[in-house]
């Protein structure tokens, strides 16, 4: 007779980047956005269309990334007032044909809105957006007060 082993699923999963990391998991959790700043306590349920964005910081810029397959330059909008940047968008649902058959439904559409408050330091002036194969790339470049600079390290000893 065949051994069959039983895992119970996520048993045993390696950790993203093989390193615990106690903060992302309490983010993952509580699903805590630091850049959503206005979201109501209770959001309202809804069926809409939401896209994700993950956001870095480099050495020189701020980058969001924002997932919004279908869509077109025309079907979004990105502000900039003061330090809040705003993205908003509509994703138009396709057309059902009266007698088409659906077995399922769970593509999402509709409007959204996500706005990111953005740090002091930013040069509000150079913002550079482009949209390539269904991903939304913001650049918001430091200012050159605000990146990291290098500082060497002087010897006790002086030279004669």
């Amino acid at each position: 007779m065949a051994d069959i082993a039983i895992r119970k699923e996520n048993e045993n999963k390696p950790v993203p980047g093989g390193v615990w990391d106690p903060f992302r998991m309490m983010r993952d959790l509580i699903g805590w956005d630091p850049f959503r700043e206005i979201a109501p306590l209770y959001p309202p349920v809804q069926a809409g269309y939401l896209p994700t964005f993950e956001v870095k910081e480099t050495k020189d810029s701020y980058v969001f990334k924002a997932d919004v397959p279908g869509m077109k330059e025309s079907d979004l909008d990105i502000s900039l007032t003061g330090n809040r940047l705003t993205v908003a968008g509509k994703r138009e649902a396709e057309k059902r044909e009266q007698g088409e058959t659906y077995y399922t439904y769970e593509r999402s559409y509709g409007s959204f809105t996500r706005s990111f408050t953005l740090p002091d330091g930013v040069d509000t002036n150079a913002v550079h957006a482009d949209l390539r194969e269904g991903v939304l790339t913001l650049s918001v470049r430091k200012t050159p007060e605000a990146q990291p600079k290098r500082i060497t390290i002087q010897s006790g000893v002086k030279k004669s």
